[in-house]
């Protein structure tokens, strides 16, 4: 069953144009084609969004660009969350005033705070909005897990309803599922981990593949769903040269070159982050031929 932001969720790039400026234009077509194909949610300003290289006014722009885009056909899901607790209640109440759906909230990064500081920086974070909010936890990015019992703590909380799991932790996951409250939903935050993930329980995926094939993506996550294990299996295993591919270095670098050869350029990545080599853009090229997307 898909869960309240949906099965499919894109964690959407952001395009900029070749001088690196914010493309709102670019970003409310790209919103609208997403939404077309397969997408059940946006996540924007994420991590393959470049969040921290957008500057608050950016985000602002970008979030009230998209939900205009969209015109209720899909959820928005702002990523408010940064490494200052202030900063990301001042985001989360700004993606409200906008009209968001819903927050995605990063665990702090750099500053890596003890487990106790990360349930008073997320439950600050809710009692200061009523949106619905998804936590991130990706260690890999941030450095700092929120561990299990953690989660648990914050389950508890009343707007905080759902995770976006990047551990890769599977037996994590299930015993998650396990523990938690009935309505704490559990969303893959990794493309190759959205078939087992379900299998486990949890409700969907953030995306980044489904730029590229979110169609198949959906239709995975529905014969789940319904109960026809094998078929999504099948459409795992043909989708797997694309999962690979989309992170061959870091992310968004390949699934902005990826778009650029499917006709849907979004730009370059901004600095620290740098356009796919000529070796990277022919592995990405062969993965998406594989798929049958080019």
């Amino acid at each position: 069953m898909a869960g309240r932001f949906g099965a499919v969720l894109t964690a959407m790039v952001t395009p900029f144009r070749d001088d690196y400026t914010l493309d709102l234009d670019g970003a409310q077509e790209l919103a609208r084609w997403l939404v077309d194909h397969g997408s059940d949610g946006l996540v924007v300003a994420g991590s393959t969004g470049e969040a921290p290289t957008l500057s608050d006014e950016e985000k602002a722009d970008l979030w009230r660009a998209v939900i205009e885009a969209v015109e209720g056909r899909a959820r928005v899901v702002c990523g408010t969350g940064t490494y200052s607790t202030d900063h990301s209640v001042e985001l989360t109440r700004l993606a409200e005033e906008l009209g968001a759906d819903g927050a995605l909230v990063v665990t702090p990064y750099y500053n890596k705070p003890p487990q106790r500081g990360l349930v008073a920086h997320f439950a600050r974070v809710a009692e200061n909005t009523d949106l619905p909010i998804m936590v991130y936890n990706i260690p890999g990015r941030t450095g700092t897990r929120i561990e299990h019992d953690t989660l648990l703590t914050l389950s508890g909380v009343p707007n905080i309803v759902a995770v976006k799991d990047s551990t890769g932790d599977l037996d994590g996951m299930s015993r998650l599922m396990r523990e938690a409250p009935p309505d704490f939903e559990l969303y893959s935050g990794d493309d190759w981990a959205t078939f087992p993930v379900m299998c486990l329980g949890g409700v969907g995926i953030v995306s980044v593949a489904a730029h590229v094939v979110g169609d198949r993506i959906h239709e995975m996550c529905d014969l789940v769903s319904t109960g026809d294990v094998p078929g999504a299996r099948k459409i795992h295993e043909e989708l797997s040269p694309v999962w690979s591919a989309l992170f061959i270095t870091s992310n968004p670098i390949p699934v902005k070159a990826a778009l650029e050869m499917l006709g849907r350029p979004a730009g370059p990545p901004r600095l620290p982050l740098v356009p796919a080599t000529p070796e990277e853009r022919e592995r990405i090229k062969r993965a998406l031929e594989d798929a049958g997307v080019l």
